[in-house]
């Protein structure tokens, strides 16, 4: 167990390759009830988190859910975040555990709309099952048809009898759903979800295959590959920027930075030599500093040593030489294309 922003959260179980496997080939459970929830209400609440994120709520349809991010006016990251669409009156945010006050003053501070913002971490704990045989698993816990929510929807059903939130989304690469629910029932329905994926190799899982899971599918982690000082267009998220759906927060400085061009963006690397890229070392282009890594680590799918980090953006291509500083001493990687791992669609 370690302190991590104020929660007392697991590392590792029964050991972090073994829970990243599992998640891989069977099905793995988290309990990420420190994540954070926002309610936003009222007959202009699109208005608010449309002018208040990147991407295009007004284009939601009531159950469907999108990545997001909240910007400052420079255009850096507030956070980076799940909208999801319950009405056209309201709208549920998932936001980082250690930005989710940040979040919701942020959110506050732009209300100038008919809309409610409500802090409602307290009210949700959130377990996420993910994996091949999540669906299975979870199937046997509720009348919802799992089946038929797509990726990046949501249903409004029940666990055991327990009223529950069940979004097919994830922080891992795999197929899975994350549940939110009232957190007097959390542990009752952790340890039911055990049993029901008994039979299918359940494992529980801690932060630390959570970091590798999310690094071999690219998927962003606040403080590493985006913050205040980092733009969408600079993190390769460009995609969740949708300058056509008129004014939002960050839209002008994002013109400006399109327009001149990007400087730096994020590039995945395998290393070549002996050693680890971890998280802030140097990276090297030509013998001269150029950059440094977000996130690095060994994968265990692909037993490669591997990492996230800023280049310049001409250099940011598959197939760059560049130079990882481990311990004081440069060693041989090369960019490649990204996501690591891309799990293959049923």
């Amino acid at each position: 167990m370690v302190d991590f922003g104020g929660w007392d959260m697991p590392v590792q179980y029964s050991g972090v390759i073994e829970e990243h496997h599992a998640v891989r080939r069977a099905v793995g459970l988290f309990d990420v009830s420190h994540m954070g929830e926002i309610e936003v209400r009222g007959p202009e609440a699109l208005q608010l988190v449309d002018y208040a994120t990147t991407n295009a709520a007004a284009r939601l349809k009531p159950g469907q859910a999108q990545y997001s991010a909240l910007l400052y006016e420079h255009g850096g990251f507030v956070d980076d975040i799940l909208v999801h669409k319950v009405s056209d009156t309201e709208y549920f945010l998932c936001v980082n555990a250690a930005n989710q006050e940040k979040d919701f003053e942020h959110l506050r501070s732009l209300n100038r709309f008919q809309a409610e913002v409500e802090f409602a971490s307290g009210r949700y704990a959130q377990i996420a099952i993910q994996g091949p045989k999540a669906l299975a698993t979870l199937q046997k816990l509720t009348p919802a048809e799992l089946g038929a929510i797509h990726y990046y929807w949501f249903e409004d059903s029940e666990v055991q009898g327990t009223p529950a939130r069940i979004a097919r989304t994830g922080y891992t690469g795999e197929d899975g759903f994350e549940i939110y629910l009232d957190p007097s029932q959390a542990a009752r329905i952790w340890n039911e979800l055990l049993a029901a994926g008994a039979e299918n190799g359940i494992k529980p899982c801690g932060l630390g295959c959570r970091n590798t899971l999310r690094l071999e599918a690219k998927m962003a982690l606040y403080g590493h590959e985006i913050d205040a000082s980092i733009t969408p267009l600079e993190a390769d998220l460009a995609w969740i920027v949708k300058f056509d759906k008129g004014d939002f927060l960050g839209r002008a400085a994002l013109l400006k930075q399109r327009e001149r061009g990007v400087r730096r963006k994020l590039a995945g690397f395998e290393m070549r030599g002996r050693g680890i890229g971890r998280d802030g070392y140097e990276v090297l282009l030509n013998g001269a500093a150029a950059g440094w890594v977000t996130s690095g680590g060994p994968s265990p799918t692909l037993n490669k040593n591997i990492g996230l980090c800023y280049l310049p953006a001409a250099a940011a291509g598959p197939g760059q030489a560049i130079q990882v500083v481990v311990r004081n001493q440069p060693v041989d990687a090369v960019t490649v294309p990204t996501p690591f791992y891309k799990r293959a669609k049923p």
